[in-house]
Formats: structure tokens, sequence, C-alpha cells
């Protein structure tokens, strides 16, 4: 198994989809199993895990933090 290789497809998916990376965020675990059609040892899990962790930023692919950015943006307009 190239974990390498799982990381960077994992990391192509989450930038491409804001509501994998919701999923990825709350669960990372159930989401690789789930998504990616992966059934690892925790080791190598947590490894996967910490590899897109150290590739790519979460908080700026959260498409949920910038909704609720405007969210609060348009509260203060009375909006």
């Amino acid at each position: 198994m190239d974990i390498q290789k799982i990381i960077n497809d994992v990391v192509a998916k989450l930038k491409a989809d804001p509501a994998l990376v919701k999923n990825f965020i709350a669960d990372p675990v159930k989401t690789l199993e789930k998504t990616f059609n992966i059934d690892l040892p925790d080791d190598q899990i947590n490894q996967i895990i910490e590899g897109v962790k150290s590739k790519v930023d979460l908080s700026k692919l959260d498409a949920g933090k910038a909704l609720g950015l405007l969210g609060k943006l348009k509260g203060l307009f009375g909006k």
C-alpha cells in the first residue's frame, strides 16, 4: 500500500470538494474509510490523516467557516 499516493489522492479530492472537507474535519477516519474505500490498521490510517494535515491547511478549505463569516457580516448590516 502506497501511503504517499493515498495522501496525495485525498488532498486532491479535499481541494475539489468542500463538503468532503467538512466530513474529514468532523471524522477523518470514517471519511477515509467510506469515501476512499480504505480499510487499514489504525496506525496507517493515522499516518494518512497526519500526512493530509501536513500538506493542506484544512481551515482554508473549510467552506463552513467561510459561510459562517458571511452570516456574521450579514448580521452586522441587519439583513
